[in-house]
């Protein structure tokens, strides 16, 4: 008798199911939502990282929450993955996902139609987020390993802070300063990519922000009403001079971490922030650089990082 091996059924790999696969949510589970809810994006090697699990173990849930309509798997992500393979895929909040966390930690979602808002996040939009939440998760696991330091979270660092914001992991942050060039007066705001601090066994307490460049901001324009990574450098200079970071995030100091994406572009941001920092009572270690590439290959709390002056630095 010839007998036909059947293949297990392959479920589509970015629109669910019309039977989703049975399961019973958890703690863990909803523990996973919580992460890809306050992160925005994040890929199955992260969340597996933020929970301490397999990959394969992740993913396994992460199939089952994505096919019983919790988490979303953002079509833009095609544009990279077009075939089949084993890249990791990126997740977001889905509209059940909104409604879980509402239900069960009383978060409101201003705007709850999460699926419909990762419907319309494009290619670059969704990339920029995932470098942020490499970053992010890198930096969490660093601290994870030591006794001697505490990851401060961007909730922590806003004191006005809602309880909203706190649950949500939404707390906003912006510089502003007024900027002068050829006769022309503006006034320009920054929003970091991500704020954190450190607080050390001593009781010292350092502050961060951090710019993720990719690479197409000019380092410096003529006009200065189009962005730029110069104007950048100057509103925080200005903000650190004017004390915003005290008088509104009560901190005694705060640090720049800029990650960018080749030696060339760091050298042109070294050189931009010499320029804007050779005067008198000028900051120019309030800017740190490093290339995204080797910090991955690299505890970020370790790695050698460059100061506004070319100087090596850690964060320790």
């Amino acid at each position: 008798m010839d007998v036909v091996a059947t293949q297990p059924m392959r479920r589509p790999r970015f629109r669910r199911a019309s039977e989703p696969l049975a399961f019973r949510l958890t703690d863990a589970d909803i523990e996973i939502v919580r992460h890809v809810a306050r992160h925005r994006f994040l890929r199955s090697t992260h969340i597996a990282a933020l929970v301490g699990r397999s990959l394969d173990r992740t993913n396994d849930r992460l199939q089952r929450l994505f096919h019983a309509g919790y988490i979303d798997r953002p079509r833009a992500q095609l544009d990279y993955y077009p075939c089949s393979g084993s890249a990791p895929f990126v997740y977001a909040l889905a509209d059940r996902g909104a409604r879980l966390l509402r239900d069960h930690d009383g978060i409101a979602f201003a705007n709850p139609e999460c699926s419909r808002k990762n419907r319309r996040a494009g290619r670059p939009f969704i990339e920029h987020q995932i470098e942020i939440a490499e970053f992010r998760v890198a930096l969490q696991g660093s601290v994870a390993q030591r006794s001697d330091i505490r990851l401060i979270s961007p909730e922590e660092m806003n004191p006005s802070a809602s309880r909203q914001q706190m649950l949500k992991g939404s707390a906003s942050f912006s510089f502003r300063a007024k900027l002068t060039h050829h006769g022309k007066l503006r006034e320009i705001s920054v929003v970091p990519d991500f704020v954190f601090g450190l607080r050390l066994a001593n009781g010292e307490r350092r502050n961060y922000v951090v710019e993720i460049d990719r690479g197409t901001m000019p380092i410096t324009r003529s006009d200065i009403d189009q962005t730029s990574v110069e104007r950048k450098l100057r509103v925080y200079l200005a903000a650190h001079a004017a004390k915003q970071h005290q008088l509104r995030y009560r901190w005694k100091n705060f640090r720049v971490l800029v990650l960018t994406t080749s030696d060339d572009r760091q050298h042109s941001m070294i050189e931009a922030s010499r320029r804007l920092t050779s005067g008198i009572g000028k900051n120019p270690v309030l800017f740190l650089f490093k290339r995204t590439e080797l910090l991955t290959l690299a505890d970020p709390l370790d790695a050698a990082w460059f100061d506004g002056a070319g100087r090596e630095e850690v964060l320790l």
